[in-house]
Order: structure tokens, then C-alpha cells, then sequence
């Protein structure tokens, strides 16, 4: 399957592209974040993914970082607990436009790095994702990537690749802890 994979940073993304490609998928990473800040952190994390996608022979697609339309987008949610109003806002607004994109430039599905995290709430995730999937008539992967060591393997990946590992999920709210 020709697959779109949505990843956040390197750390997470690593064990993920191994594991679809593992999997047969012809993938392409898009790294759409409008949500990271500051934009010296959106850069570093970038250019991580793409030392890394370089290396493996994996397209990149860069989106568009607009974290002004972002922070609009959020508006009256900056207090909201990590895992709550906020982060399903966001995630619906990054994976609606990794779904668009994936359905415009002629993928078959598309996934997430996003549940390699024991920080994020997959459930919430996984039927973002299946909600634009079925909107665009794409296949969403749904897998639970941290399940099965798939989170110890990502730091070890991490670590064997030397990546800038961040503190934070991405936006200055998420940074209060």
C-alpha cells in the first residue's frame, strides 16, 4: 500500500517507518506541526526527520508551518490538561490535513506516529484518524505503535542515531508539564 505516514519528530517516527516498511508499505513521511514551538525546535525536529528519511531512502514532504493559524485554530483552549479539548483539536486539525493531503497526491492510506507516545491518548487518535479516513476513502493504520516494545525500540533507535530528543510534545502549552 502506498502510505502517508504523519510523524512528529525522528524519535518517534523511527521504529514507525521500520515497521510499515517491514510491513510492505511503500512509504512517504509528511511532517506537517504547525503546533511546535518555538520555530528553532519545529526546525530541529525536522531536520532530524529528514537525517533520518535521507538515510533510509524515504520520501519527505515538508507542510506548511503556520503556527499563527494554529494558535488561532486553539484559541481559548491554552488552559485546557494535556490529553484533553486542546490536543484532540490539534490532532484532528494535523491528521485532517495529512488525510487531505494523502487523498490530493494519490496515497492509499495514511498512518500516524503519534501512538508511539505513552503520552498521547491513541483511542482519541486512532478515531481522528478513521473519521478522516473514511471522509477521504483512504485506509487508516491504526496501530498502537508503542504495544510490543514498539517504544523501548524507539528509543533505542533514538539513541543508536543520535536524535535530538525533546522534553515536550511540541507547543509552548505542553511545555508546563
Amino acid at each position: 500500500m502506498k502510505l502517508l505516514l504523519h510523524s512528529c519528530c525522528a524519535p518517534c517516527g523511527g521504529q514507525v517507518i521500520n515497521e510499515l516498511k517491514k510491513e510492505g508499505h511503500d512509504v512517504s513521511v509528511y511532517f506537517y506541526n504547525p503546533n511546535i514551538f518555538p520555530e528553532d525546535e519545529y526546525k530541529l525536529r525536522l531536520g532530524e526527520v529528514k537525517r533520518y528519511t535521507e538515510k533510509l531512502g524515504v520520501e519527505l514532504i515538508e507542510g506548511k508551518y503556520a503556527h499563527d493559524e494554529w494558535l488561532e485554530l486553539i484559541k481559548g483552549l491554552e488552559d485546557e490538561p494535556e490529553k484533553g479539548p486542546r490536543c484532540e483539536k490539534c490532532f484532528m486539525h494535523r491528521l485532517g490535513e495529512v488525510a487531505q493531503r494523502a487523498s490530493e497526491d494519490g496515497f492509499d492510506g495514511f498512518a500516524s506516529t503519534l501512538t508511539i507516545s505513552p503520552h498521547k491518548p491513541a483511542e482519541m487518535i486512532n478515531q481522528i484518524g478513521h473519521e478522516f479516513a473514511q471522509f477521504y476513502n483512504l485506509k487508516f493504520i491504526d496501530t498502537i505503535w508503542r504495544k510490543h516494545d514498539g517504544y523501548k525500540k524507539s528509543c533505542e533507535i533514538s539513541h543508536d542515531q543520535n536524535f535530538h530528543r525533546q522534553d515536550y510534545c511540541g507547543c509552548e502549552f505542553s511545555q508546563r508539564g
